[in-house]
């Protein structure tokens, strides 16, 4: 919670100088834009592009970058920079932070984390240049690095005019690399191990590992898939005939423009389609996906596909008259269940009580503004058009909802539980229930 707050507050402060920005912007401005930089989120208040110097940019750039790999990785790699010596503390802080059950390799894990995404980073920019240089010019390389990061950080920041990428709806180049990056940062760190070891191992030892995978990474592949075919189906079913998203256009781009909206779902934020033209019945089944999010240990916002999935699974149990939740051939523990009800239940608490307080400081319409909050609360950065219209009380509760989407519930209560309750059994009672 410090580390973001400070990012934040240090974010703002050099947002706010001179050089910054082209003709000055107010200190709310900043720091709402310091805040959904460092959560990945992608909600502006101002035209990123238009408002921004280069040094401005840059700044935004480090922030997003912090807030992708997250307070401690980038901690840890400032300490490997300077030579420091990695405590026991900070190792426990990692091992929390990429929820591992082991410390050992902590620190080569975090290494290869770190040069990973540098690399996938780097292959996108340069992707990114055969595009951007020959319609930008010299300047369509920095670009390429702004958008690449941004993208593989789940952000959604962009520099392109205010219509995110609105302007590439139709270009298979763009829209392919964006979502690539997208879900290269969303699908979590500790899957990428595993399917290393599948691809680069002989055979045999790929059956071997293929058995042997994780059921959080086989639950992160199997949800990712699912929930990204199920967003571009719905998306093709809800608007094939809506003229304002993609009613108008050929079968081939329908359906590159319905999985590329499925995709940034994922808590990316870019947008090829005006959301505000979305019909009600789509949107509700957005706020759902948004939620969700992506993987546990990522670079995506929300309550993570892993939570969703052991929610799912715990519904059925007990509808089945279970009294184990299992996936895959695996037992999921009552202390793991209870923790995802805990995230979804404060997840969609804050929603609900901040949506209100919103439109109580704001007005406006429901849907709009519900839309908006699911987005910052589960760090997406897609609106169907409040944002820029938010009043200064407005601006700091969305930022509110970013900082508390970001950092999560697990963080919080840890942040203040200091004393571990008494373990104390009561006798039990009977509860009507439903």
């Amino acid at each position: 919670m410090g580390g973001f707050l400070l990012g934040i507050i240090i974010g703002t402060l050099l947002l706010c100088l001179p050089e910054s920005t082209v003709n000055g912007i107010p200190a709310i401005d900043a720091f709402f834009v310091a805040v959904s930089s460092i959560c990945v989120t992608g909600l502006s208040t101002v035209n990123i592009g238009a408002t921004f110097t280069t040094l401005g940019q840059i700044i935004l750039l480090v922030l997003i970058e912090v807030g992708g790999l997250g307070v401690i990785t980038f901690s840890v790699l400032v300490m490997i920079l300077f030579g420091q010596r990695i405590s026991l503390t900070n190792r426990m802080l990692i091992q929390n932070a990429y929820n591992t059950d082991s410390m050992s390799g902590l620190i080569r894990m975090t290494k290869r984390i770190i040069k990973l995404s540098c690399l996938i980073q780097g292959l996108g920019a340069l992707a990114y240049c055969f595009i951007f240089v020959p319609e930008y010019g010299p300047v369509g390389i920095w670009y390429s690095i702004f958008h690449s990061v941004s993208a593989y950080c789940n952000a959604g920041i962009d520099l392109l005019g205010g219509n995110s990428l609105v302007q590439y709806r139709d270009h298979l180049a763009i829209n392919l690399i964006t979502m690539t990056l997208i879900v290269a940062g969303g699908l979590g760190f500790p899957v990428y191990w595993e399917i290393w070891r599948l691809i680069t191992h002989s055979d045999e030892k790929k059956h071997q590992y293929r058995k042997k995978m994780s059921i959080r990474a086989k639950m992160a592949l199997v949800a990712t898939a699912v929930l990204i075919l199920g967003g571009a189906l719905v998306t093709l079913v809800f608007e094939w005939n809506n003229p304002l998203t993609i009613g108008e256009l050929p079968f081939g781009k329908k359906v590159l423009a319905s999985f590329f909206q499925s995709v940034t779902l994922r808590t990316a934020g870019f947008a090829t389609i005006d959301q505000s033209g979305f019909t009600p019945a789509s949107c509700m089944i957005y706020i759902v996906l948004m939620l969700i999010g992506g993987s546990p240990s990522g670079t995506a916002g929300g309550i993570k596909t892993v939570t969703m999935m052991i929610l799912i699974a715990s519904m059925i149990t007990n509808i089945r008259g279970g009294s184990q939740v299992n996936l895959f051939h695996r037992q999921v523990t009552d202390a793991y269940v209870r923790t995802c009800s805990a995230i979804a239940t404060f997840s969609v608490g804050t929603l609900i009580v901040l949506t209100s307080l919103l439109m109580f400081v704001q007005g406006g319409d429901f849907l709009d503004s519900f839309y908006e909050m699911s987005s910052a609360v589960a760090t997406v950065g897609l609106s169907r058009g409040l944002t820029g219209d938010l009043n200064q009380w407005g601006k700091l509760i969305v930022c509110l909802t970013m900082y508390l989407g970001r950092i999560g519930p697990i963080t919080m209560a840890l942040a203040f539980n200091y004393k571990k309750p008494a373990d104390v059994s009561y006798a039990d009672d009977k509860i009507t229930i439903g």
